[in-house]
C-alpha cells in the first residue's frame, strides 16, 4: 500500500490531467463529431479510466443501451490492440526509462490489461510500475461513478416526478455496487494490504508473478479471440474517429505533463 501511496502521489498531477482531458474532449469533440449522449459519455470515461470495465460501471449507473456500450467497448478494444503493439515502439524510440514508459501507459493506454501487455512489452520495471499506475488509476472509477450516478439519478427523476406526485428520491442502497467497484481493484487493494503487512511473504513473490504473468497472457488471448470484425463495423465511423482522437490526445498530454513536472 505503501508503493501505491507514493506511486499514486508522484503520478497524480499526471493522472489528473488526463483525466480532465479525456473527460472535457470526449464532451468537445463529441459534439464536432456529432458523437452525443451515452455513447459520447461511454467512450470518454472508457478512455479517461480503464476501459471496458469503466464502461461496464458507467452503463450500470446511466442505463445506457447496448447497442451504445457495444459502440463504446469496440472503440475502446480497437485501441487497446494498437497500443500494445505501438506504445513499447514508440517507448523505445523516445528513450524513455522504465517508470516514464510506465507512467505514459498507465495513464494513456485505456484497458488494464493492454497496459500490462505493453508495459511487460517494455521490459524492465515498466511493467510493475504500469500496473501500479493504472490500478490506483482506476480507483477514480468511484468517486466518477458515483457523480454520474446522482446525475442518472436527477435525470431519471425529472421524468418520473409527474408520475410520483412530484416526489424525487435517491439513495446509495439502490446503486449497483458490484458493478461500481470492479473485483480486480478489490483483489489489488486487498493483494496490497497483505503485502505490507507481511502475510504474504516475500519466498512467494517469483511463483505469484509467474502465475500472474501467465493469467493476464491468457485474458490477453481471450480478449484477442473475442474481437470480431463484425463489431468493429456496427462501432461506426465517428465513435473511432473520436475514441483515436482522444486516444492521441490522452497520450500526447500525458507526455506532456510527464515534462512539465520532471517525471519524464
Amino acid at each position: 500500500l505503501r508503493q501505491v501511496a507514493e506511486v499514486g502521489g508522484a503520478s497524480l498531477p499526471v493522472m489528473l490531467g488526463t483525466l480532465a482531458v479525456a473527460l472535457l474532449g470526449a464532451y468537445g469533440l463529441g459534439r464536432l463529431l456529432d458523437v452525443r449522449g451515452d455513447a459520447q459519455l461511454l467512450i470518454g470515461v472508457g478512455t479517461a479510466i480503464c476501459g471496458a470495465s469503466a464502461i461496464a460501471a458507467t452503463q450500470a449507473v446511466i442505463k445506457a443501451k447496448e447497442s451504445q456500450v457495444a459502440y463504446a467497448i469496440g472503440t475502446i478494444f480497437t485501441f487497446n490492440i494498437v497500443a500494445v503493439l505501438v506504445f513499447p515502439q514508440l517507448g523505445h524510440l523516445m528513450g524513455l526509462d522504465p517508470h516514464a514508459f510506465g507512467l505514459w501507459a498507465g495513464t494513456a493506454i485505456n484497458d488494464t490489461s493492454s497496459v500490462v501487455a505493453a508495459g511487460y512489452a517494455y521490459g524492465g520495471d515498466a511493467g510493475p510500475y504500469s500496473v501500479v499506475v493504472k490500478l490506483t488509476r482506476s480507483l477514480m472509477l468511484i468517486p466518477i461513478v458515483m457523480v454520474l450516478a446522482f446525475w442518472a439519478a436527477h435525470r431519471q427523476a425529472q421524468v418520473d416526478a409527474p408520475a410520483a406526485g412530484g416526489r424525487t428520491g435517491f439513495s446509495l442502497r439502490t446503486l449497483p455496487w458490484k458493478k461500481i467497484v470492479p473485483l480486480f481493484l478489490v483483489g489489488f487493494v486487498v493483494a496490497s494490504g497483505l503485502t505490507s503487512v507481511g502475510v504474504i511473504p516475500e519466498s512467494w513473490h517469483p511463483a505469484l508473478t509467474f502465475t500472474g504473468t501467465f493469467l493476464i497472457t491468457t485474458a490477453l488471448a481471450g480478449i484477442g479471440l473475442s474481437m470480431r470484425l463484425s463489431d468493429m463495423r456496427k462501432a461506426g465511423v465517428r465513435p473511432l474517429v473520436l475514441g483515436a482522437c482522444l486516444w492521441v490526445l490522452v497520450g500526447a498530454s500525458s507526455l506532456g505533463i510527464q515534462a512539465l513536472t520532471g517525471t519524464l
